[in-house]
């Protein structure tokens, strides 16, 4: 039943952040469900989702995700020889089918409110109809190193023209091989040479490394596409090189990704041991280990599984970790002055020293320069988010701005929220994401229970309302439901059985939304 009541209110919700102009409203309350929408269907959409199902009995929740596809990155950027780190999924499709749960997939958002594109809505037009609306998209972009030849070139060569790809995207490359539509027509150079340069030291690079030099046969009983196998299996990639612009003590990537280099079958791991001696029995290099035990355990199993390149041997595949060097420029087809034979692509770098104390050590340039021959070259330095047209953006920092998980924008925007990496920065695991997407949640909730959420306590649009807008903007008509997705991802897994793997992606969307619409 409708009442109506005076509300005075809080000092907190009368100056600061949550300023507004009036400190006495009438409110009508309407007891009812509030209806909150999800932009992005990855990890932090679901965890948010996930929490709000928990902290709440009569909240409904639709996720829009823009692929035909939920999970995100778990689906398309957790390698595929850690099924593990995917069993997320199942807290997932928990979520997704449950009650108060509807899955929009096939669904962009974004765009003036002025167009109208069959599965595209606008998010004001979200922001019109539901209580809330949490931005969970991610971050689906990739920094860029702003160097001469970065974009590749396409190099004459008698009658032929050879494409010379630069340095490509590492993100784009894990895209590839699992699997996202938008990513298969990358280029790839896996032929014109037998080595591959990544640039940067993190989890990521250590996972390309990774896929580029196990044993095609590893990879076979995966869920890697099928293209991805066949181009890797044809693959005369033998040695990877990963550079950092620092040292050995401020490598990003973890223990348990190095671990799994040193036992990959007929792979040797080379580094500079001299450096690496240098570093950690320093004295300031002893003391900060004494105080990282996870960083102190890499370097032991780095001296353990190490050698120096003059003590590599020739029969096996190489993964090396190369250390203070920044990226100059890439010449192709050059001669390499090491032999004087012409390679692909010369990656150029600038040598490095350290200053400073080793947690916060700084690269500062020399006047030294040295030279890598390489096919192709990826880069890994870090994701990027983008702005959504409808919310604010912070493009210094790539993230909607926000305090708690609350947007601001000159205050705090009233029912806006954001969680996951376009919240934070494209920092972390799935657990960190996890952690953040709940605390977004706890804040939403938090709004709900104080009579905050959708500002002026004034009630928005019923279940039925939200309904006859999402029609008449053809959103319905193009929406993949949990459903269909179920019987998609029912398509894969059989097609995966008949090969030997989990699931055999589909990796175009037009053919998904034949199988699902049992058109194919």
């Amino acid at each position: 039943m409708a009442t109506t009541v005076l509300r005075v209110r809080s000092k907190a919700w009368s100056s600061g952040l949550f300023a507004t102009s009036r400190q006495f409203s009438i409110c009508r309350i309407v007891e009812r469900e509030k209806n909150i929408a999800v932009v992005g269907g990855g990890a932090a959409g679901f965890y948010t989702a996930a929490r709000i199902l928990y902290k709440t009995k009569d909240t409904n929740i639709d996720i829009f995700e823009k692929l035909p596809t939920p999970h995100g990155l778990v689906r398309y950027g957790v390698a595929p020889d850690h099924p593990e780190v995917k069993n997320c999924m199942s807290k997932f499709d928990e979520v997704a089918s449950n009650e108060r749960v509807r899955f929009f997939g096939n669904v962009k958002v974004g765009g003036a409110s002025d167009e109208h594109q069959p599965g595209h809505i606008p998010l004001d037009s979200l922001r019109s109809v539901y209580d809330g609306v949490v931005l969970s998209y991610g971050a689906s972009k990739d920094r860029r190193l702003n160097i001469p030849g970065e974009d590749g070139k396409t190099v004459k060569s008698g009658d032929k023209n050879n494409n010379r790809l630069g340095v490509v995207s590492a993100r784009q490359f894990v895209a590839w091989y699992n699997g996202l539509p938008e990513a298969q027509e990358l280029e790839l150079d896996f032929e014109s040479y037998d080595k591959i340069i990544i640039i940067g030291h993190g989890n990521v690079a250590l996972d390309c490394a990774r896929i580029l030099l196990a044993d095609i046969d590893r990879l076979a009983s995966t869920d890697i596409t099928e293209k991805a196998l066949e181009k890797l299996s044809r693959s005369k990639i033998r040695h990877v090189e990963i550079v950092g612009r620092r040292g050995p003590l401020q490598v990003s990537f973890t223990t348990k990704e190095l671990r799994e280099m040193t036992k990959l079958k007929d792979v040797q791991i080379i580094c500079d041991r001299q450096l690496l001696e240098k570093e950690c029995q320093s004295t300031a290099g002893q003391e900060y280990l004494q105080n990282s035990r996870a960083l102190k355990r890499m370097m032991d199993l780095l001296f353990k599984h190490s050698v120096n390149s003059e003590d590599a041997r020739g029969d096996l595949k190489s993964f090396k970790l190369s250390f203070l060097k920044s990226p100059v420029e890439v010449l192709f087809d050059q001669k390499w002055s090491e032999n004087g034979n012409v390679v692909p692509q010369l990656f150029r770098f600038r040598i490095n020293r350290l200053e400073g104390p080793p947690e916060s050590a700084k690269a500062v340039s020399t006047d030294s320069f040295t030279e890598i021959p390489c096919a192709m070259a990826l880069r890994s330095i870090g994701y990027v988010s983008t702005p959504l047209q409808g919310a604010p953006f912070d493009k210094q920092h790539n993230i909607v701005p926000n305090i708690a998980g609350r947007v601001i924008d000159n205050g705090v925007v009233p029912g806006l929220y954001v969680s996951g990496w376009v919240k934070r920065g494209p920092v972390g695991v799935i657990a960190t994401t996890m952690q953040d997407a709940y605390r977004t949640a706890d804040a939403l909730v938090m709004d709900i229970n104080n009579g905050h959420i959708a500002g002026d306590n004034m009630p928005k649009s019923s279940q039925s309302a939200i309904d006859q807008m999402l029609e008449k903007t053809g959103v319905t008509q193009s929406r993949v439901t949990n459903e269909d997705w179920k019987r998609l991802e029912e398509f894969e897994i059989e097609k995966g059985f008949q090969v030997g793997k989990p699931r055999e992606k589909v990796t175009n969307v037009q053919e998904m939304l034949n199988i699902i619409r049992n058109t194919a």
